[in-house]
């Protein structure tokens, strides 16, 4: 078994390896891990400085279509050099160049296997850009929902706030996603088609990107997909529940990938 790593932006695989820590040490010993950097280097995400030393990197420098087709070409190089994966597991930004990877497969060869059996998002959503270029219906709300929630993302998530309050700070978005079921999220975005391969979407209550997680999960084939809320905010929890939870929803993933 082996597993493709995409970190957020502004950190690095280093960092990713050691925020997953908690959930990967419940994982069979033969799992192998591919912790990759993103090709730029990029100042830290919010308030990751107060725990990680740089370098720190990032999949793009700035979200374009033209520059996360660009990410996608250099993790197919990553791919084809490295690989096959059965899985990928990413994180945030990570998301992002995860799932657009998937639905470029699908619109540039369909007829081939995809860069990875089975995909693990955690707090992240799609490229709204990526979305609306393949034909998705990307409604008003989602968009001021998505564009809200990354600058509610960099307030709650960074070192002022975070020596305030800590872990207090996860306010998530209230003010737009109140009342809203996860379905009524999903329905904000209406796919032409969903990424095929078996997903598992991990997101939290609290976080600002709680909508952009729910929102990804709906693109995906519902007969495929196992979500589960953790109930913090930007983050991976590590109590024990929490890492019990992600582990089994990691070896569903596994066994997943093994049948496609």
């Amino acid at each position: 078994m082996k597993v493709l790593c995409l970190h957020g932006k502004g950190t690095s695989g280093a960092i990713f390896r050691s925020q997953i820590a908690s959930f990967r040490s419940k994982l069979p010993a033969e799992v192998q891990f591919d912790f990759v950097d993103g090709p730029f280097k990029s100042d830290p995400a919010a308030g990751i400085d107060l725990f990680y030393e740089p370098p720190y990197y990032s999949w793009w420098k700035n979200e374009s279509i033209e520059d996360i087709r660009s990410a996608h070409d250099w993790l197919n190089e990553h791919v084809a050099k490295n690989g096959p994966y059965d899985l990928a597991m990413m994180f945030s930004q990570g998301c992002v160049l995860g799932s657009s990877a998937l639905l470029f497969h699908q619109e540039e060869n369909p007829h081939l296997p995809p860069p990875f059996k089975a995909a693990i998002f955690i707090c992240g959503g799609p490229s709204m850009l990526v979305l609306e270029e393949m034909g998705f219906h990307v409604s008003a709300e989602a968009r001021e929902r998505d564009a809200a929630s990354r600058t509610a993302l960099a307030l709650q998530a960074g070192s002022a706030a975070l020596l305030a309050q800590g872990a207090d700070r996860w306010t998530g978005l209230r003010s737009l996603d109140s009342g809203l079921s996860e379905d009524q999220l999903r329905a904000e975005i209406t796919s032409p088609y969903r990424i095929k391969v078996p997903t598992v979407h991990i997101y939290g209550s609290k976080d600002p990107r709680y909508a952009a997680g729910v929102h990804l999960s709906g693109i995906c084939d519902p007969d495929k997909r196992r979500t589960f809320d953790h109930g913090g905010g930007h983050e991976i929890p590590r109590n024990a529940a929490v890492s019990n939870t992600i582990a089994g929803l990691f070896e569903w993933a596994a066994a997943q990938s093994a049948l496609q």
